[in-house]
């Protein structure tokens, strides 16, 4: 039987008329692996595997060790709906495409084969489990299966149950169960999918979409305690970026106006700040316990060695920074989130630093499962990276939200607005964005080049 790395090689040496070949030999000479596939709501990189000297994630941690971490990947639209549908079909946003947070891959790229339908077409049993896209109802033939458990504004604490939207808090800490939390029982049943796959021994998609960190921040009491209060520090960049343009800006109304305890305008208090941080933070080591749940049962079940794991967050997320909450903006706090990719094959403890992006996955997990990719795709395969992660990539990458549009090339990213406002950052000297140094004419051949790749950028979808 042929290994993946084997054929990997096999890929750079031939000429194109024998690609076919090698893919033909790949899909008929292997059993396609199983692909686990996490996906994290809301989650920035604020884990320890990520440098984070606060957020407790040992067992995110630790598929960071036995796999690859992406140190600079980027969502294609800081929210969920829309950076899912486009992630899920590895098509970059249009101004028409992937706009919201309610967007759907088979409503604004009709006729188009989302990943698990792909998968699906390649003999994959399809499961979707938790939030994959932003419906309740299975909607589409993409899965096998489609399991949505209650998850959002699950509250534990006698005052809290039955509140009206509205008038709930924007956290809970009530001492209870795993089970009684979003992520809990949905556990229980992935645990049993990958059972289900170990015995049926064909190949399973199988995902586990959990909601936390997203709001409301409940989560067990334990949880919560792993982190002291008094010692949570607050950002030091809670202000607009000098220079910024108003269009940058948002009034993170998804918290503003779903929740009774923040206020409807202005700054929220820093006690209140630290609370939401607090929240945050426990509710990223609920998910990172129940997620070391499930890695354990592959392990149990032996199945590592045939699976491939990805765990991704869907966009990154404000805790005050610049004055913001939630996500809704082009700065790198919305648009950076993490990856990880666990491939059998491949070297442990690995990191990448070149610049990717969420339109890749869809690409990387074909090759990597050994099925022929489908002809839509406009991302590319991370699949050199996982051979050497000193690897050349991709110049640029790309963003957008409503009005907006960004480019990120090394240590620049550049945004532009339809009204004609500007912003450019030096992630090198201003790692926090808080200077735009779009009106410096020391930049202006920079800018220049910025603008030249985002109209080409547009012109080729």
């Amino acid at each position: 039987m042929y290994s993946f790395k084997l054929l990997i090689k096999y890929f750079r040496i031939i000429p194109l008329v024998g690609i076919s070949f090698v893919v033909s030999l790949c899909v008929h000479a292997e059993k396609h692996p199983n692909i686990l596939f996490i996906a994290v709501d809301d989650l920035r990189p604020e884990l320890g595997c990520y440098g984070s000297e606060v957020a407790l994630s040992p067992n995110i941690d630790k598929l960071a060790e036995s796999g690859t971490l992406f140190e600079n990947a980027y969502c294609q639209v800081p929210v969920c709906g829309a950076s899912r549908a486009s992630l899920m079909t590895g098509l970059y946003p249009t101004p028409d495409r992937f706009v919201r947070f309610f967007a759907r891959a088979d409503k604004d790229a009709p006729g188009i084969p989302d990943l698990p339908t792909w998968l699906k077409g390649q003999g994959y049993t399809t499961i979707s489990n938790g939030k994959i896209y932003h419906e309740w109802k299975d909607s589409s033939d993409s899965w096998d299966e489609f399991y949505r458990p209650p998850d959002f504004g699950i509250y534990n604490l006698p005052e809290n149950k039955g509140l009206p939207k509205g008038e709930r808090p924007a956290f809970e800490d009530a001492d209870v169960p795993d089970s009684a939390y979003a992520g809990g029982e949905m556990t229980e049943k992935i645990i049993g999918d990958l059972q289900r796959a170990k015995e049926a021994g064909t190949p399973f998609f199988i995902t586990a979409g959990y909601t936390k960190p997203h709001l409301p921040f409940n989560a067990p009491k334990r949880d919560w305690d792993l982190y002291d209060y008094d010692s949570i520090e607050l950002v030091d960049n809670p202000y607009m970026p000098i220079g910024a343009p108003r269009e940058s800006m948002h009034g993170w109304h998804e918290l503003r106006n779903m929740y009774s305890d923040i206020p409807k305008e202005g700054p929220v208090s820093d006690a209140m700040a630290r609370k939401l941080m607090q929240g945050y933070y426990a509710c990223v080591s609920y998910t990172d316990a129940m997620i070391g749940r499930i890695l354990g049962e592959l392990d149990r079940l032996e199945m590592r060695e045939d699976t491939i794991v990805i765990l991704w967050g869907d966009h990154g997320w404000q805790l005050g920074e610049h004055s913001l909450w939630c996500k809704h903006a082009l700065f790198e706090t919305s648009l950076h989130a993490p990856l990880l990719i666990d491939a059998p094959g491949f070297k442990s403890g690995q990191r990448v630093n070149s610049l990717v992006e969420f339109v890749d996955i869809y690409p990387t997990l074909c090759a990597l499962a050994g099925v022929e990719l489908p002809s839509h795709l406009q991302g590319k395969s991370l699949l050199p990276l996982l051979e050497d992660p000193k690897a050349e990539f991709k110049e640029a990458i790309f963003g957008r939200y409503h009005g907006g549009e960004s480019v990120r090339i090394n240590d620049f990213q550049y945004t532009e607005w339809v009204s004609g406002a500007k912003m450019l950052y030096d992630h090198k000297a201003d790692p926090d964005e808080n200077l735009n140094i779009v009106s410096n004419p020391e930049h202006a051949e920079l800018v220049q080049k910025m603008q030249r790749l985002l109209q080409e950028h547009r012109q080729s979808l």
